[in-house]
């Protein structure tokens, strides 16, 4: 039997090593969305109460069209780092492996979405 050393054991049962990375990019989208959120809902409060051809000369303007971009995808970004983390933590097995499937596959598609619904309405 040999002799193992307490790092030894440890050396591959622990943390994948992108725990850091995770919540550095977390934060970060945390920070961003703190200034785009509210930026969102002035320029999307501007937009309310419009008929479509107001909106849609509201939207063909550079900065409320680049700040909705922006908020849509850091958010879903952001949504997707958060949901993977809660499934992780809470769900085991199999389920775990298709919930995060499902989950990145619903996020990257509702920003896509987002994304091009902003882009032609600019353009």
């Amino acid at each position: 039997m040999p002799y193992l050393t307490d790092r030894k054991r440890a050396v591959g049962a622990g943390a994948s090593g992108s725990g850091t990375e995770h919540h550095w990019k977390m934060t970060l989208s945390s920070v961003a969305l703190l200034f785009l959120v509210p930026l969102f809902v002035v320029t999307f409060g501007n937009a309310l109460g419009r008929d479509y051809a107001g909106v849609l000369a509201y939207y063909q303007r550079p900065v409320p069209a680049a700040i909705a971009l922006l908020t849509f995808l850091v958010g879903f970004l952001h949504f997707r780092g958060g949901a993977q983390t809660m499934i992780e933590d809470y769900v085991g097995g199999t389920a775990r492996k298709v919930a995060i499937m499902l989950m990145v596959c619903l996020a990257y598609g509702l920003a896509a979405i987002g994304a091009l619904s902003v882009i032609r309405l600019a353009l």
